[in-house]
This record gives C-alpha cells, sequence and structure tokens, in this order.
C-alpha cells in the first residue's frame, strides 16, 4: 500500500500541490500537517504515517525537505521505515531507490543540505533581527500606552489616583496601569 506524507510550514498557504503529486502516483492514505518543526517529534502526522506502514508498504513523500530538516532526521525516517518493513519513495527526488544501501547513502546527502539550508535560514534571520535591533526597531506586542498616556499615568499615580480611575481614562486594563509602578 502507498501511504502519503505533504507538510508545509505554518506561514505556507497549502498543501495542495503535494496532495496533488501524491494522488497523481495513486497514494491511498495522505497524512497532511502545518508544522513548523525542527525535528521528527515536532510533526505528528509523519509519525502517524509512519505507524501506518505494514511490511512491503511504501511510505511516499512529495517532497524531501518537507519531511526532513537535518541528515539525521533523514536517516531516522529511513530507519523508522526499515524497522516497520517497509520503504520510502521521494517524488521530488525521482533519481533516490531507497530500498537499496546505495539509496539510502544518497538520500543522506539531500538530507544534508536540507540541514545546511536550515542553518542558512536560521542564521540569515538572526542578522535581519539583530540589524532591525540597530536601526531602533522595537520587537514585541506594541505599548498600550503612548510615551504621553504613560508620562500622564505616573504623575496621576504619584499624586495617589487609583490604577483603575486612570485606567478607564485610558483606555486600558487597570494591569497595564499597576505595571508602570514596578
Amino acid at each position: 500500500m502507498l501511504i502519503g506524507y505533504a507538510r508545509v510550514s505554518p506561514q505556507a498557504l497549502s498543501v495542495d500541490r503535494q496532495i496533488g503529486a501524491l494522488n497523481a502516483v495513486g497514494v491511498g492514505r495522505i497524512f497532511r500537517e502545518k508544522a513548523a518543526a525542527k525535528t521528527i517529534k515536532g510533526r505528528p502526522q509523519l509519525e502517524k504515517a509512519i505507524d501506518a506502514l505494514g511490511t512491503d508498504d511504501v511510505l511516499v513523500i512529495a517532497e524531501w525537505d518537507r519531511a526532513t530538516r537535518s541528515m539525521m532526521d533523514g536517516n531516522t525516517i529511513i530507519l523508522q521505515v526499515a524497522d516497520r518493513g517497509a520503504t520510502v519513495k521521494v517524488l521530488d527526488k525521482p533519481w533516490l531507490d531507497l530500498p537499496t544501501p546505495m539509496g539510502k547513502g544518497i538520500l543522506a546527502f539531500p538530507s544534508a543540505l536540507a540541514e545546511d539550508e536550515r542553518e542558512r535560514i536560521t542564521s540569515r534571520a538572526n542578522e535581519g533581527r539583530y540589524a532591525a535591533k540597530l536601526r531602533g526597531v522595537k520587537f514585541g506586542p506594541k505599548p498600550k500606552l503612548t510615551e504621553h498616556q504613560r508620562s500622564l499615568a505616573l504623575e496621576r499615580l504619584s499624586s495617589g489616583d487609583s490604577c483603575r480611575a486612570i485606567a478607564k481614562d485610558s483606555g486600558v486594563a487597570h494591569t497595564t496601569i499597576s505595571r508602570l509602578r514596578g
């Protein structure tokens, strides 16, 4: 039996393209998910797909870099599938013949490339955040109070007004005002 797996990150639009590719090769059961995960543990549908495999079944993966994020992930998937007596077929890497020892070895290479790409993405994102901080970009939620509202609230607090009264006039929760004391 052919069992399929498709994944996109939460920011991606849909798995439709991958589902179409899996349907085109006659996959009967498809596990799909939107998940941002650096390891297999963060992808419960992949785990379910592997658990559903029986002897001589084939796990059909639409896109290898969607299933694995590192060389170790790739090896783990192959070992888990092999332990069930099944094999892996990767649609976007047709040159991979996974049931053979050579195919398993070749599979380690794109897994290493996926890991390298993940590291480069993380590095670029970190560099972007660092550059933004240097430009004065503030991260996190927007403040509930403007600087002017904050200074007025602090003045009122020092003159003895209650947090609830100030909050009501400012249009925020009393807890927002109470945090100004600290």
